[in-house]
């Protein structure tokens, strides 16, 4: 997968993301590579402050905050968490928090990615 997206706002967001925080960037282009690796079709939009990822209806997106990216789902309440990984405590969602390129694996991102977008 290229790393530019096909909508301009988002492009925007991450190049500015890449000047300003290259880490968190590099975050960032890998966990978008990992949803259009699931989800070939999925589009993606800024919303909220972040990448909204969609597949007729959002499912998750990613945010950039001063220490770390989030990688917030959509109906996170409905997801199989056998080891207790996400956070937050809301009524819909629920997310994690990535710090570096180990948390991605660490998090194990990929089983949770792969279960959103069939909610």
């Amino acid at each position: 997968m290229s790393t530019k997206s096909l909508d301009t706002k988002v492009q925007i967001f991450l190049n500015d993301l890449e000047r300003a925080k290259s880490e968190q960037f590099t975050i960032a282009r890998e966990l978008r590579a990992m949803v259009f690796e699931h989800y070939p079709d999925v589009a993606e939009r800024m919303m909220y402050g972040g990448i909204m990822f969609s597949l007729g209806e959002d499912f998750g997106g990613v945010f950039a905050y001063k220490q770390h990216i989030s990688f917030e789902f959509s109906k996170g309440y409905q997801m199989q968490d056998p080891e207790k990984r996400l956070e937050g405590k809301g009524k819909l969602r629920r997310h994690l928090k990535i710090r570096s390129l180990t948390d991605i694996e660490a998090k194990k991102l990929a089983f949770f990615v792969a279960q959103a977008g069939s909610l």
